[in-house]
């Protein structure tokens, strides 16, 4: 079927021109194992080391801070398990929100049955943090505290710059990490000036390949490995690279255009998409108007999600209802935020990449009009 409006990015994004080139480029000239000390392994390891610089500089951070994992799964789980194992010893509470990404929330949730104290802050219907109720969450006990910086769902911006002054105040051992999947490419992102020492970044949102992301872990900073069997990615991530994905992600970082002029447009674009919707009537938008522009929550009442997701597909355009790791079951994420039931039965997620066009806009108004009377005609 033909792509009519691709809507769908929080979810994944299309690799661009650079990244594919450079995946081709790892697999017919960069195939040898990265780890062999002959000339073969040596090349490959060039381009391990290179896109390794690439995504370092793109998180204006040192190199040796980056470590390449499977995505921002791999990397959430590896950050949060981690820092709660090897800071066990000085405290067991956790601090983190109730609306973070499935691979952190469910972590905490195997880490509360291990016996750690889990805090997870309440947001208000946007899924805004208040700042208070960070300073108001860390105690002394306090050994980790985990914030994501963009709600993936609701496009929400966190105070992640709070939390060390909440750790500071606390005087909490506390390590703090930041998951910046849906931040990374969209905004600055520097860990240095967010204060995190833990941050997640994944290839597959940035236009780059799926199978590469990355933990940036602070100089210094220790965790403990969740796997074990080799010398790759300085002991805390082992296995043989996946170098052709990790080369697309590398190339991906270097390619993000300059963040104002695209914010900028993000922020145009929306703007020119709640005046179509505006115009086409019986839409509700559930993202806060500080919201990144990128993400955009809506619902249409009295129409639940999937049909109207199964029309606009029909159609040529790819919208989600939620997280894509969540497999379109009921939103936690829009239930922990307090929308009413009807609201979340019919939430949709439209999400920009840098190639959204006002077209684009144009026919998802046009369809989602559409949807609204054919759909109710069959019922």
């Amino acid at each position: 079927m033909e792509n009519r409006g691709y809507f769908d990015n929080s979810a994944t994004t299309k690799p661009c021109r650079e990244a594919a080139e450079a995946v081709m480029n790892a697999v017919e000239n960069g195939w040898g194992n990265p780890s062999s000390l002959h000339f073969i392994g040596s090349e490959a390891e060039s381009i391990l080391e290179d896109a390794r610089a690439s995504v370092a500089g793109a998180l204006s951070c040192k190199k040796e801070e980056i470590y390449f994992t499977s995505g921002g799964t791999e990397s959430n789980n590896l950050a949060v398990f981690g820092a709660a194992h090897k800071m066990r010893r000085l405290g067991r509470r956790i601090v983190s929100t109730a609306i973070e990404h499935p691979s952190v929330d469910s972590a905490l949730d195997a880490l509360a049955a291990e016996g750690f104290e889990i805090i997870k802050i309440k947001t208000d219907r946007f899924g805004r943090v208040d700042e208070k109720d960070i300073f108001e969450a860390v105690n002394s006990d306090t050994i980790l505290v985990t914030m994501m910086l963009v709600n993936n769902e609701l496009g929400s911006v966190l105070p992640v710059r709070s939390i060390r002054k909440a750790v500071a105040r606390a005087k909490a051992p506390a390590l703090i990490h930041c998951d910046a999947v849906q931040a990374f490419g969209k905004i600055p992102v520097k860990p240095a000036s967010l204060g995190t020492d833990l941050l997640t970044v994944s290839s597959h949102k940035i236009h780059g390949p799926k199978g590469a992301g990355a933990l940036y872990i602070k100089s210094g900073v220790k965790i403990q490995p969740r796997a074990f069997g080799g010398e790759q990615e300085m002991r805390i991530r082992p296995g043989t690279q996946a170098m052709p994905a990790i080369a697309g992600f590398g190339a991906a970082a270097k390619a993000i255009p300059d963040y104002k002029q695209s914010l900028e447009k993000a922020e145009s674009l929306r703007a020119y998409m709640l005046g179509k919707f505006e115009e086409a009537g019986g839409i509700v938008i559930n993202s806060a108007p500080d919201a990144l522009p990128y993400v955009t929550n809506i619902s249409v009442p009295g129409i639940k999600s999937e049909p109207m997701l199964n029309f606009l597909s029909s159609k040529g355009i790819c919208v989600s209802s939620g997280s894509a790791c969540s497999k379109g079951k009921k939103s936690r994420v829009l239930s922990a935020a307090g929308l009413e039931p009807e609201a979340i039965e019919s939430a949709l997620r439209i999400s920009f990449s840098r190639f959204t066009t006002e077209s684009e806009i144009d026919y998802l108004a046009e369809m989602i009009k559409l949807g609204q009377s054919e759909i109710r005609k069959i019922r």
